[in-house]
């Protein structure tokens, strides 16, 4: 049988989602917790990977086992064996031919940067941090230029082993409140460090080191060496993950502005 579950993890003490020989991934901690419950070994597929530092609200993975459990087992079960960095928020049976990435039909991601000139302490980790004022304006234009359907290449990593470096941007949007900037990016599908890269790219460009139609000449280009460096991971979240009404799956959870800390989520109230 297949089931689909919802993750909800903090990412700053994971070496990424993907597994690796060394382990401390969020893909193995997930599998060993799975295998205590299905008394089998387990191996899961993620809607999308998160790189290491980056935290996700509304991942979505599947397996398949043949142990027969309650599915409240696949939650609250599975979650005493999970670090509490890491949680299952649902789980719900799904047909065989349900798969968690290639079912997805878009994704959603947000980046929570605070703008101060001194670095965050309490929030390290949780957010990203610039310490210069930035153009709002100005990153709104050169945002604009990157929704619609565009050969990414010059906004993916190096190494991205994507067959295709075309993606369908559907929105980007910057919300400003205090010291914070919100991004909120939504796509069919995002590339390797598409976000991050993207978001270094707009701070450049709102600290006035780029003009705003500079954006569409770094797509044109298809250049990676000509984009901003890749941004720090830690204010990245994976917010949701969307599926065809036919899966049955649970409606998204809440985005940032709701389970964030409190303070960031009274700012954005």
């Amino acid at each position: 049988m297949r089931f689909a579950l919802g993750l909800q993890y903090d990412g700053m003490g994971f070496s990424g989602w993907q597994s690796q020989p060394a382990g401390n991934t969020l893909q193995d901690t997930l599998e060993a917790a799975l295998a205590r419950i299905a008394g089998h070994a387990v191996r899961v597929a993620c809607a999308g990977r998160t790189d290491a530092g980056v935290h996700a609200l509304g991942q979505v993975v599947h397996f398949d086992t043949a142990a027969v459990r309650p599915d409240n087992a696949w939650v609250r079960g599975v979650n005493t064996y999970l670090p509490t960095a890491v949680a299952v928020q649902w789980a719900a049976p799904v047909p065989e031919d349900f798969h968690a990435r290639l079912s997805a039909i878009e994704r959603s991601y947000c980046y929570l940067l605070q703008v101060s000139p001194v670095r965050p302490a309490v929030l390290a980790g949780k957010v990203g941090w610039f310490h210069r004022e930035l153009d709002l304006a100005r990153m709104r234009e050169a945002a604009a230029c990157l929704v619609g359907r565009h050969d990414f290449s010059a906004l993916r990593a190096a190494e991205c082993q994507a067959r295709s470096p075309v993606r369908e941007m559907r929105e980007i949007a910057i919300e400003a409140c205090g010291d914070f900037l919100l991004f909120r990016f939504r796509a069919d599908a995002f590339l390797q460090h598409m976000v991050r890269n993207i978001v270094g790219s707009l701070i450049l460009v709102g600290k006035g080191g780029r003009p705003p139609e500079w954006m569409q000449e770094l797509l044109d280009a298809r250049d990676r060496t000509l984009a901003a460096p890749t941004f720090a991971p830690d204010g990245l979240y994976l917010e949701r993950v969307s599926y065809e009404q036919r899966w049955g799956l649970p409606e998204a959870g809440p985005g940032l502005r709701q389970l964030f800390a409190p303070p960031i989520a009274a700012v954005f109230a």
